[in-house]
């Protein structure tokens, strides 16, 4: 507990309101889990006296934060912000600068009298730090303990902060891919010209996603044989446009392909980089560095592909901290098989038969955890965590 803080009576009766307060904001939280991560489920309410005014959670990664939803909706409320007394959050609200300002600004701008939490930021780096400063500026802070365990709503959050992986970091990686029914990633050949599996709305649910990471990662397989842009269109936020990553060990990336063509209106790209073993090609790297791409080369695997961990690395040197891996079965195969998978997306189309691989013997007997089922049109979805492996 940090130094100073007050831990609520348990005999209470207003710690018992807050306690399930808190319960109810966590739960509610986890709706949100798929898009939030690695950030946690955080769920926030404004009380003025004694009545829930607002309630904010943190819907997707880079988005407002919950107490800063938990604000908007206690303005729309009318209720005059003086008489905002107390704002209940079950994390520990932030106190440095990340996609968003720090919550903690946000609470003292407000004239936030009370905090009360739910848990403490596990990473050593950050806990503690919000609620000193909250309470070095007046503010009364009242812990409720076990009101909004981690190790319930957020498991995958104290993955992320555990000492290995800030100790080697790497980026939160997130596999998507869309199979048949019968478990092929590739349609039969007259259906969906022999590239799409997924209906309109899955498509859609794509390009939301792909404006919510850093980068867009696949291999030059996929380059060669779907010729695609990695593009952002709404509904997706073309404001934010992911780097475009590619591992092409040998430089096959062909120059003419549609990674270069410019955006249409209302579409965004970003950057292109071309990952290769060092020494390649260096008339196919001059080319690919005219036409646009940022061509690095890295160390080769034992199986003479660029190897994983470099690319980690590298992408995190560049400040990617989320990343999309779209990838034809070969290369998701070799990141699951590496354990750099933190997260899976799979969408299966309603199509009968396909060709060529599946991961169907993966899924059998992967370990998932937390995993999300619905349906997007005429496609189920479901969704996962995977545990940490190094």
């Amino acid at each position: 507990m940090a130094g100073g803080m007050t831990q609520a009576t348990t005999h209470s009766l207003d710690e018992t309101h807050l306690r399930e307060l808190l319960t109810e904001l966590g739960e509610q939280a986890r709706r949100f889990r798929f898009e939030a991560a690695p950030n946690p489920c955080v769920g926030a309410a404004v009380v003025a006296h004694g009545q829930v005014i607002g309630r904010g959670y943190h819907q997707f990664w880079g988005g407002a934060h919950a107490e800063i939803e938990a604000f908007a909706e206690a303005e729309r409320s009318g209720v005059d912000p003086a008489h905002w007394d107390t704002l209940v959050v079950t994390l520990e609200p932030c106190s440095s600068t990340g996609k968003t300002p720090p919550c903690v600004d946000a609470i003292l701008a407000r004239g936030i009298k009370r905090v009360v939490v739910g848990a403490l930021d596990p990473d050593p780096r950050h806990r503690g730090a919000g609620l000193r400063l909250l309470q070095d500026a007046g503010v009364e802070v009242e812990f409720v303990p076990n009101a909004a365990p981690l190790e319930r709503l957020a498991p995958h959050f104290l993955r992320w902060t555990d000492v290995d992986r800030v100790r080697r970091p790497r980026p939160w990686t997130i596999a998507k891919w869309a199979q048949t029914r019968s478990g092929q990633l590739s349609p039969p050949a007259n259906i969906g010209a022999g590239r799409w599996i997924s209906g309109p709305q899955s498509l859609k649910e794509v390009h939301v996603l792909r404006g919510r990471v850093d980068a867009i990662v696949t291999g030059v397989t996929t380059v060669l044989a779907d010729d695609p842009r990695f593009s952002v269109r709404p509904p997706g936020d073309p404001a934010r446009p992911p780097l475009r990553v590619i591992l092409d060990s040998y430089l096959r990336t062909p120059v003419t392909g549609r990674l270069f063509e410019q955006p249409g209106p209302g579409e965004s790209a970003g950057a292109i980089h071309v990952l290769c073993q060092g020494g390649a090609n260096a008339a196919r790297h001059i080319a690919l560095s005219e036409a646009g791409a940022q061509v690095t080369g890295l160390h080769a695997s034992e199986e003479d592909h660029v190897a994983l961990r470099d690319v980690q690395e590298w992408l995190w040197t560049r400040g990617v901290r989320r990343v999309l891996l779209e990838a034809g079965p070969q290369l998701l195969s070799r990141y699951l098989e590496a354990g750099f998978v933190d997260q899976i997306r799979v969408y299966t189309g309603n199509v009968f038969g396909g060709r060529g691989e599946s991961l169907a013997p993966w899924l059998a007997t992967a370990k998932l955890e937390e995993r999300g089922d619905r349906e997007v049109g005429e496609d189920s979805v479901f969704e996962a965590f995977l545990p940490y492996a190094e």
